[in-house]
This record gives C-alpha cells, sequence and structure tokens, in this order.
C-alpha cells in the first residue's frame, strides 16, 4: 500500500524557490520535528551555516526515513540538482577515484540539501580553490567512554591557554555530540600532511600541560576511557566533522553550536536543539563571523613537530 504524503512546500531562499517534499515527515520522532522543521532552523541561522560552508567540498549525512532509519554517507552530489547547486571535484588516491561534492555558496544549496533529507553537513578544512590546502585546523576534543563533560571543558581551557601563547585565535563550539570543537583560520600554505603534523604538535603540548585529562594516545584500546582525546587526526586529508550550526542525528536534535570562550566551562551541550539555537542566532548572531580575520601561520607549530620528532615522538599512520 502507497504511504500517503503531504503536499508539497515552495520556499523562497534569495532569489531562488526550492521546493519541499512531503514537509510533513517527520525526522525526529522524540521532539516531533519534520523535514520542513529543519530547513526552517537552517534559514534561522543562514548566514552562520553559509559562513561554516563556503566553498568547501561537503560531505552530507542523508536520513531518507528520518534519524530512526538508515544513514547514508554521500559524497557525490545526489542527483537530480538544479544547475545552481554548485559542485567542486575530489579525488580519492585509496581508490584512485573522483567525485563531484557539494560546494554551498549560497544558502539554498543548503536547503536544497534538506530537501534531499540531509540531516548533517561534514565540510573539509579546505576549499575549492585549493582543495589540497586546508585553510582551517580543527581541534577536536573526544571524550572517552568514561569521561564527563566537566573533563571536556576543562582540557578546552587548558587548549585555549596554548593558543593564546601561540597568538592564535580559537572559535569554540560544542560538536552537538559529547565533546567541543575548535576552529582557527589557518594560511592556505601547507599540505593535510603538514596540517596533521603541526595538529598533533598542538595536542602533545596540551597532553603534557595536562595529563590527567588529555591523551593523544592513537588506539583506542590503549586510552584511558576518563580522558579526552585531543584528535589531531581530524586534519588528515579527507577526514570531515559536522561543522557550526549543523544539525546532529540524535534522538534530542541537538545542533553543533558555536560558543563565546566564556560560555565554555559552563556550557551543556544539550542546551543547543533545533528548538532553541534560532532565537540564541537572532540575540547573538554568527559566533565565528569573525574567523577568517583572524589567520594564524602554523610556523611555531610545525617548529615543534620537528622538535618532537628530532627526540623520537613517532605519528601514527596517516589516513587511519
Amino acid at each position: 500500500m502507497a504511504k500517503a504524503t503531504s503536499p508539497a512546500t515552495e520556499l523562497e531562499v534569495g532569489t531562488r524557490v526550492v521546493r519541499i517534499s512531503n514537509p510533513d515527515r517527520v525526522y525526529f520522532p522524540g521532539p516531533g520535528h519534520t523535514k520542513l522543521d529543519l530547513a526552517n532552523y537552517y534559514l534561522a541561522v543562514g548566514d552562520g551555516i553559509v559562513n561554516a560552508l563556503r566553498e568547501r567540498p561537503c560531505m552530507l549525512h542523508r536520513f531518507p526515513e528520518g534519524i530512526t532509519g538508515e544513514k547514508v554517507h554521500q559524497k557525490r552530489l545526489p542527483h537530480g540538482a538544479p544547475d545552481w547547486v554548485k559542485t567542486v571535484r575530489v579525488h580519492f588516491p585509496r581508490y584512485d577515484r573522483d567525485a563531484d561534492e557539494l560546494c554551498v555558496t549560497e544558502l539554498a544549496q543548503v536547503i536544497w540539501a534538506v530537501q534531499m533529507s540531509t540531516v548533517e553537513f561534514h565540510p573539509w578544512n579546505s576549499r575549492r580553490t585549493d582543495v589540497e590546502k586546508p585553510d582551517e585546523w580543527r581541534i577536536d576534543l573526544d571524550p572517552g567512554d568514561t569521561t564527563d563533560f566537566a573533563t571536556v571543558r576543562r582540557v578546552a581551557g587548558v587548549a585555549r591557554e596554548v593558543l593564546d601563547e601561540l597568538g592564535a585565535v580559537g572559535f569554540p563550539k560544542t560538536t552537538g555530540g559529547d565533546g567541543l570543537h575548535v576552529y582557527v583560520r589557518i594560511t592556505p600554505e601547507h599540505g593535510f600532511h603538514d596540517v596533521r603534523r603541526a595538529a598533533l604538535a598542538f595536542a602533545r603540548e596540551v597532553e603534557r600541560r595536562t595529563p590527567e585529562d588529555a591523551t593523544t594516545t592513537w588506539w583506542r584500546k590503549d586510552r584511558d576511557p576518563a580522558k579526552v582525546f585531543v584528535d589531531f587526526n581530524q586534519n588528515a586529508r579527507d577526514h570531515t566533522i559536522a561543522c557550526a550550526y549543523s544539525i546532529r542525528g540524535t534522538p534530542e536534535a541537538t545542533v553543533s553550536a558555536p560558543l563565546t570562550w566564556e560560555e565554555v566551562p559552563d556550557c551543556d551541550p544539550r542546551d543547543f536543539t533545533v528548538a532553541t539555537m534560532p532565537a540564541r542566532y537572532a540575540k547573538l548572531g554568527d559566533l565565528h563571523a569573525g574567523i577568517d580575520a583572524a589567520v594564524f601561520d602554523l610556523a611555531p607549530l610545525l617548529d615543534w613537530a620537528e622538535r618532537d620528532e628530532a627526540e623520537g615522538a613517532q605519528a601514527p599512520p596517516e589516513g587511519d
């Protein structure tokens, strides 16, 4: 028997009209959020989500039947895209294949992706002008199985301390899960290998300053589950994480929410959801709006990497 479908809705997004089919389809059974609710959420944080995605190859995490159904990790742009949905071609050496990935340049493209059942947006840390030269260094504070969020917040404070000493400006956000991210804009002069080396050198310094809370131990089975893994490997090529303002496929419909540093010591990721974020955004605007003006040169961290390597420190294999 065919399922009943609700009439389509057309949304005006800038100069575009985006058709949302089945707008009443429930994607989050707990809070009851529908496909149209997701589109309206992204409209409410429009400048912020476009700023987070602009010109970057983007993997789409699609949930065609809602978050309780199958999750589709989609690198290639779904079929049927209008000609104003932009892409960038990226090469995957391991498989010797190319993929044309979504490359957001305007908000209507985000809403079209929602129409294609996208919930989460996972962009690269490089842009289409040169996808092999990242302009974003990502600090991922990933809690272990028994780590409480207070520990994550403490490690974030240490990370900020190191960033301040380096003269780098970090832009924190919740992950939408149990961790925190800090993004730093960098000059797009280095390949992924060196950005990852710099990120590892930074992670080791954070670990040295707070060994009771942070770790860079590579294999999960060897890590203390009560510590935060400072995951430098998120800077490896083709590793992506949910961008600022992305909805996450959690039962509560949490979002990856930009924070001020003053909020970090007391923040609770569960406070930032599809339901609560629009009002916060209307009040505060995009807390990451200034990231492009705060560019950091990785040279000091690459010096730290050379020092660590000269002392015998080994980097784990890339791409794992």
